[in-house]
């Protein structure tokens, strides 16, 4: 188990630009996040990409090869590799090498990562929806008093709470639907359990999307690092298009509104979910692709 198959052997320049080009993109995606993190602010509408999703900024900006690829040991600047876990030595042909320790993968995370693969299958083969209009947001803070955001209510409580009635609520992400008010739970077109989520998922949906961040967190040396940031930066078109949809009035914060109560902010909806979805496809099929190789090397 765990026989170790190098696709691409990378030279010390080689890796060595790729981890900088790394390290300086994820850099500029997090600037912000950690200038105010720093002064001590809060944002209700990107700290959810760092605590929801509890990654931290010096992780994102490590620098993973992916699966297939070694990197060549350069004995005055080895790569950090070395000190990582689940990675491992090995020789090749032009030297020794670190690359991605299968089997110690396959021992300590293999369970997982078959249920990743599964959820991400049919994920992708599940009937897409495009009927949802973001309602998943105006559920949970469906007749509460307690918002999750300190932010402003577009329409007040009650205009919200019309909102909700007077649609068919069809949430299918059960990580969304779990924090739904408790009156808003049975106006759901189910309710969702744990267990229904390989049933249910589908990449029509916003967070479906935007769980591929952490996917391709959880696989760690199985994921390419500008694959990685690609999930990042959907995550973040995603989780904007979701708080311009929901009941909170972003405007404050610089973003814009999508009225899902109307005709023409359904249309808008829609049409950016679709293209969301459409980014989200090529991720998940690496993901998919990275899971069945991991699969076939340990298994030989």
């Amino acid at each position: 188990m765990g026989r170790i198959r190098v696709l691409e052997l990378l030279e010390p320049a080689q890796w060595q630009q790729l981890q900088q080009e790394h390290q300086d993109r994820a850099e500029a995606l997090t600037r912000e996040h950690l200038r105010r993190r720093k002064a001590g602010e809060t944002h209700p509408v990107w700290d959810f990409l760092f605590n929801y999703y509890p990654i931290k900024p010096a992780i994102l900006a490590r620098w993973h090869p992916g699966i297939g690829r070694a990197l060549l040991i350069d004995v005055k600047s080895p790569p950090p590799h070395l000190d990582w876990r689940d990675y491992c030595q090995i020789e090749t042909d032009a030297g020794p090498a670190v690359t991605a320790d299968i089997a110690a993968l396959h021992a300590r995370r293999g369970e997982s990562f078959e249920f990743i693969a599964e959820l991400l299958r049919r994920t992708q083969d599940n009937p897409a929806h495009f009927d949802c209009f973001g309602l998943h947001e105006w559920a949970m803070v469906y007749r509460t008093e307690q918002p999750r955001h300190s932010l402003p209510l577009r329409l007040g409580p009650e205009g919200t709470a019309r909102v909700v009635e007077s649609h068919s609520i069809r949430c299918t992400h059960y990580d969304a639907f779990r924090f739904f008010t408790e009156p808003a739970r049975p106006l759901n077109f189910r309710v969702l359990n744990r267990t229904d989520q390989v049933e249910c998922e589908q990449r029509g949906c916003l967070h479906a999307g935007m769980d591929l961040y952490k996917w391709a967190y959880k696989l760690g040396p199985l994921v390419a690092g500008d694959i990685w940031l690609d999930a990042f930066e959907l995550a973040c078109d995603i989780r904007q298009l979701d708080m311009e949809a929901s009941a909170y009035d972003c405007r404050s914060l610089g973003l814009g509104m999508v009225p899902i109560e109307t005709p023409a902010g359904k249309a808008e909806y829609v049409t950016r979910q679709r293209a969301l979805s459409d980014s989200a496809g090529p991720i998940r099929q690496y993901l998919i692709n990275a899971l069945d190789r991991f699969s076939v090397e340990a298994g030989s």
